[in-house]
């Protein structure tokens, strides 16, 4: 495994983060501690996780199960850079009308306590608001992470679906406040689907602020599956359209990936980690299996040829295709 910084700050993480959204939900408990046993013997020491995860009318399940894990012992919490998500609801009668999304001092401190009791831990190592809250007061979403850092509760705060302009606006306050903000953005981000290269990588670059793409196989669409998708699959249950010119694209990448001697999911995310902007992507293992497939990804060096002949496939926004 190689490892980076988190943004501009000292943190290091994995090249690789490990999604868990699937735990829980297509993904079984035992075997999702398997998952996660494997992740960090090959090195990955950065997972990603939120509070609204666990599956329909299971909200909260996959940070229990995460929680479950971490009990086992054997130094498992203290290897694991560990980051979560507040903005959504979580379905708490008790909380009434401010357990609706958004951001506030409340619902921070309840939630983030909350979080806390199901992962059975004392901290969480990055706090990421899981979506921009235009309503609110930014001194007062700043304070009370600021606060959460000082009592040792949260490490570092990151941001989630965020604009480049809403980076900057959050950064701005921070400053004010002598605070370091945000040190990440997870964005949605593949060969697929590259328009944040037009505001949100160079704003990230500019702020210091890693980003974390989710997302990064579109779906399984960049996997090679997604024409023949697995059972119980996000491809087969959400569906995907393909054109001639979705699939005209698919099959030069596929060929092109054939060529490379690599898989099409390993070319994908070899492809994100070629850019420097870019931390390390989010993959969302659903089996053993698609684990081991990510973990090549980390050794593969991708040529300028090569880079050029993929910019060619999916263009890069704004070009003439």
């Amino acid at each position: 495994m190689k490892y980076t910084t988190l943004g501009r700050s000292g943190l290091h993480v994995s090249r690789l983060c490990l999604g868990t959204m699937n735990f829980g939900w297509t993904t079984e408990e035992q075997d999702a501690f398997k998952i996660m046993d494997r992740a960090l013997d090959a090195g990955i020491n950065f997972f990603d996780t939120a509070n609204v995860y666990g599956g329909k009318g299971h909200k909260g399940r996959t940070e229990e199960i995460i929680g479950r894990w971490f009990a086992q012992g054997g130094g498992r919490r203290e290897k694991v850079v560990l980051a979560t998500k507040v903005f959504g609801e979580m379905g708490d009668p008790n909380d009434g009308p401010n357990d609706a999304e958004g951001l506030s001092i409340y619902k921070i401190r309840r939630h983030m306590e909350a979080s806390l009791s199901r992962l059975q831990t004392d901290h969480i190592d990055l706090y990421q608001m899981h979506r921009f809250d235009d309503k609110a007061d930014w001194q007062e979403v700043l304070g009370v992470f600021e606060a959460l850092v000082n009592q040792g509760k949260v490490f570092y705060i990151g941001s989630s679906n965020f604009a480049g302009w809403q980076m900057m606006k959050v950064q701005a306050e921070a400053a004010k406040r002598n605070f370091m903000g945000l040190i990440s953005e997870q964005h949605h981000y593949n060969l697929m689907f590259r328009l944040p290269e037009l505001e949100v990588l160079p704003a990230a670059r500019e702020l210091g602020i890693g980003v974390i793409p989710w997302g990064p196989l579109n779906s399984n669409v960049l996997g090679g599956k997604a024409r023949t998708p697995e059972k119980g699959s996000r491809a087969e249950l959400w569906g995907e359209t393909f054109d001639d010119k979705l699939n005209a694209q698919l099959d030069a990448y596929s060929a092109l990936c054939a060529e490379i001697g690599a898989s099409e999911a390993t070319v994908a995310l070899a492809w994100m980690l070629c850019n420097p902007a870019i931390t390390g992507p989010i993959i969302g293992p659903r089996t053993m299996q698609h684990l081991e497939d990510s973990l090549h990804a980390v050794e593969l060096e991708l040529t300028s040829d090569i880079l050029a002949e993929l910019d060619k496939i999916f263009p890069v926004v704004g070009s003439k295709s």
